[in-house]
C-alpha cells in the first residue's frame, strides 16, 4: 500500500503523474520495477481516490479514466459526504456501495491478492487508512 505522496507516471511526453489518496501496487509488479527512483513507472494495480469537497465531478472523472487508461485494474472513488464508494473496473464496469449495514460483506473485487470488501472501504471512510485501530 502506497500513500497519498506517492506519484505515479502514467505517462511520458508530456509527463502525466497522478498521486491517489491511497495505492495498491502487487508484489509481481514491485519486483518487475525493481528499485525505483523519483515517481513509480506506470499505475499501481488499485487506486483509490477520496472526493473532497472542492473536487469537481469531472476531475474526479477525469482521474478514474487517465488511471483506467493507464493500466490500472481497479478504480475506487470513496464519497464521505455519500458515505458511498464506486469500484470501476473498466469504463463499463462499475460498481456502487452504499457503505451501510446493508452492504457488509459485499465483495467489490481483487487486485492481485489483495481483496476489497465494503469492510475495506468503510475502514479507508472511517480512518483514512486500511488497517488503523
Amino acid at each position: 500500500m502506497y500513500a497519498a505522496e506517492t506519484g505515479f507516471r502514467l505517462s511520458s511526453d508530456p509527463d502525466t503523474v497522478r498521486a491517489p489518496d491511497v495505492a495498491f501496487v502487487s508484489q509481481a509488479n514491485v519486483e518487475a520495477a525493481g528499485e525505483v527512483e523519483g515517481f513509480w513507472p506506470g499505475a499501481p494495480d488499485l487506486a483509490v481516490e477520496v472526493v473532497s469537497p472542492t473536487d469537481s465531478y469531472a476531475d474526479v472523472e477525469e482521474n478514474i479514466f487517465d488511471w483506467l487508461d493507464a493500466g490500472t485494474e481497479m478504480v475506487v472513488v470513496i464519497n464521505p459526504r455519500q458515505r458511498s464508494a464506486t469500484v470501476h473496473k473498466s469504463p463499463t464496469d462499475i460498481t456502487a456501495l452504499a457503505l451501510a449495514m446493508r452492504d457488509i460483506g459485499k465483495n467489490a473485487g481483487k487486485v492481485g491478492n489483495l481483496n476489497i470488501t465494503s469492510e475495506v472501504l468503510a475502514d479507508l471512510l472511517q480512518t483514512g487508512t486500511y488497517g488503523a485501530n
